[in-house]
């Protein structure tokens, strides 16, 4: 690491793998697959929905916007990730490494208010049906939307500017992309009002979708067990439990990563939860809901079969 103030600074060095170098090709072969993977499954996702008139409903609707949002969640890191992978240490300018750390944080962000607007409108449909299609109405559904890519806005921006205009003491960012916490150890100084800003920011963007989609599922509960009929709760709950599964994936990995204090981080623990909830979490979001969805099972071998009878 460089010491000193490093006000000047304009590019940085991604460590990447560098402690694991022998491993590399494997591993590119591995997160290139896994990239493919996951843009065919949720452009599959995507364009079943929108093909399908019996699909265009709110929690579809939020399940498209969930896959445009992981195909450019991933999308953001990735490149870098493999050409780290190629060459071993990349540099990366400031400008850039300012850039993929905001739109991380937007789509990442972005994700969390979106599986809480999924919550809500399960909420609505399971314990107000006959007032479902009035609640959330197109227009909910876009302003739901909009605000989810306001806050995503709001936060990618409160933590870059607190990131890059701190001063910086070093270079070597010992990561795979520009991720907050080791840009952290580059700070100047004392450290401590930086640190607090990025947990109120996490506590923000992760707390408060997460405790709404504890209060919806709460009272979702609540209403299935005092359901008459043993069918109504299960068809009940096989409506949320793709998105229950998700839900546990997504805050699981990505709360053990943010919502710590710095000291008791590790560069190689950090590495691994990184690439769980940036890398495999989008390609199981479109499996679980293909897999555990009836719905999304129909119109997938409807469109199978319409697919054959043209071939």
């Amino acid at each position: 690491m460089i010491l000193g103030n490093l006000s000047g600074l304009s590019e940085f060095r991604l460590l990447g793998f560098s402690e694991i170098s022998h491993l590399h090709p494997l591993l590119f072969v591995v997160l290139l697959s896994l990239y493919v993977l996951t843009l065919m499954a949720n452009t599959v996702i995507a364009f079943i929905i929108n093909s399908d008139n019996t699909l265009h409903t709110p929690m579809y609707f939020f399940l498209t916007q969930l896959s445009c949002l992981d195909i450019c969640y991933l999308s953001v890191i990735i490149p870098t990730i493999l050409e780290n992978l190629m060459v071993g240490t990349v540099s990366i300018s400031k400008t850039r490494c300012a850039m993929q750390m905001f739109f991380f944080l937007f789509f990442g962000v972005a994700e969390c208010f979106l599986l809480a607007a999924m919550s809500l409108d399960r909420y609505f449909a399971i314990c107000y049906p006959l007032h479902y299609t009035i609640i959330m109405s197109s227009r909910v559904c876009r302003s739901l939307l909009a605000g989810t890519y306001i806050c995503g806005t709001a936060v990618g921006l409160v933590h870059t500017l607190i990131t890059f205009s701190s001063p910086l003491c070093g270079s070597a960012i010992d990561h795979f992309f520009c991720e907050i916490q080791p840009l952290l150890d580059l700070l100047c100084g004392n450290t401590f009002p930086s640190e607090i800003q990025v947990i109120v920011v996490a506590v923000f963007a992760i707390l408060s979708p997460f405790l709404l989609i504890i209060y919806s599922y709460s009272r979702i509960i609540s209403t299935i067990l005092h359901m008459a009929s043993a069918e109504s709760q299960q068809k009940a709950f096989s409506t949320c439990s793709s998105h229950l599964l998700v839900v546990t994936l997504f805050y699981g990995t990505a709360g053990s990563m943010y919502l710590r204090p710095k000291y008791s981080y590790c560069a190689s623990v950090d590495k691994f939860l990184s690439l769980s909830y940036s890398v495999v979490t989008p390609l199981l979001n479109p499996i679980i809901y293909s897999l555990r969805n009836k719905e999304v099972k129909g119109a997938l071998k409807k469109k199978w079969r319409k697919t054959n009878l043209v071939w």
